[in-house]
């Protein structure tokens, strides 16, 4: 698919970060953007920046969905096909995600499957609500975003980052396997896995508010978790107030949104372009590419310490494992 004009695109999450750009560049060119988000608010704006830059007669429509809820993503569907008097789509963009759920040891189970129920759920109730609508298409592509912990299920040997991680290798396998499965079923239809590194987007924060951990309004319980887990890293906090790891927790949010090497309108390039060129596997940021050939090349040590001077040499995901 090397042109987007005139197509038709679903985009889960596009109310910020790497959804908002992916709804931004197509509609630019042409193509009808369908996209849904928990935030009404964020996809309202998505929606105006859009609509500033479309072509006329681009439409571009937001609908509230949680993408873990099945009813949620039908109704969606439903919105779609009235909103843009259409049978089909082309393209299907299973972008929304969330963090948290680190520890399946520690962490509460609701927040574990929550965060699993997005990342991955998300992504399989999406292919199968919206399949119905590729396969009365001429052409389609399936856009499934990942991770590099879709390869390498770590923030470092010390951080659990286990649902997060499990769900983004389960996209990966699914949308790997749906290649050969699509070629003898749909063979209008490709697939590509999307494989981001670090991408300036405000996950962090977002996923922080939506599990009631935005830093400012973290309670003293909250904080006590908090610094029982940076002191099992080594971190002294004998000296450090309530009020100190409040703004160091925003500080450390704002800086993976601000200091990525790559940013959410160049990833959505990226993967736009990888698109185009029918790749099976985006690798988005340079150190998405160089963190895949490491653990390639060292796959026994991947989770020891003994990995870590390793990612330093290369300058890789400082803030995740130091």
């Amino acid at each position: 698919m090397e042109n987007f004009t005139g197509k038709i695109a679903v985009i889960t999450g596009g109310g910020t970060g790497m959804g908002r750009e992916l709804a931004r560049q197509l509609s630019a060119e042409g193509c009808h953007v369908a996209m849904c988000d928990v935030s009404a608010d964020n996809m309202a704006e998505t929606v105006q920046l859009c609509v500033a830059d479309a072509p006329a007669g681009t439409r571009v429509t937001a609908f509230v969905a949680d993408v873990s809820q099945e009813a949620q993503l039908l109704a969606f569907a439903d919105a779609v096909r009235g909103e843009h008097g259409t049978q089909h789509i082309n393209l299907l963009f299973n972008n929304a995600g969330i963090g948290g759920g680190g520890s399946f040891v520690a962490d509460p189970r609701d927040e574990w499957e929550t965060t699993f129920n997005v990342c991955w759920g998300g992504v399989y109730l999406g292919t199968r609500t919206f399949m119905p609508m590729l396969l009365a298409s001429e052409e389609g592509h399936i856009v499934n975003t990942s991770s590099v912990n879709g390869f390498w299920a770590s923030l470092g040997p010390n951080i659990p980052h286990t649902a997060y991680s499990a769900a983004k290798f389960a996209v990966k396998g699914f949308t790997e396997a749906l290649i050969t499965d699509l070629r003898q079923n749909a063979p209008h239809i490709k697939a590509s896995v999307v494989m981001p590194g670090h991408i300036g987007t405000s996950i962090v924060i977002n996923s922080g508010k939506f599990f009631g951990r935005e830093p400012k309004e973290m309670t003293s319980e909250q904080l006590d978790t908090v610094r029982d887990r940076l002191t099992q890293r080594g971190l002294d906090l004998t000296a450090a107030s309530d009020d100190d790891l409040r703004v160091g927790m925003q500080m450390q949010a704002e800086m993976f949104r601000d200091a990525a090497p790559t940013t959410a309108a160049q990833a959505a390039t990226l993967i736009l372009d990888g698109v185009r060129l029918g790749a099976w596997r985006i690798l988005v940021g340079d150190d998405a590419v160089g963190l895949d050939e490491l653990v390639r090349e060292m796959p026994a040590v991947a989770y020891d310490e003994a990995f870590l001077p390793h990612l330093r040499a290369r300058g890789l995901f400082s803030f995740a494992v130091e």
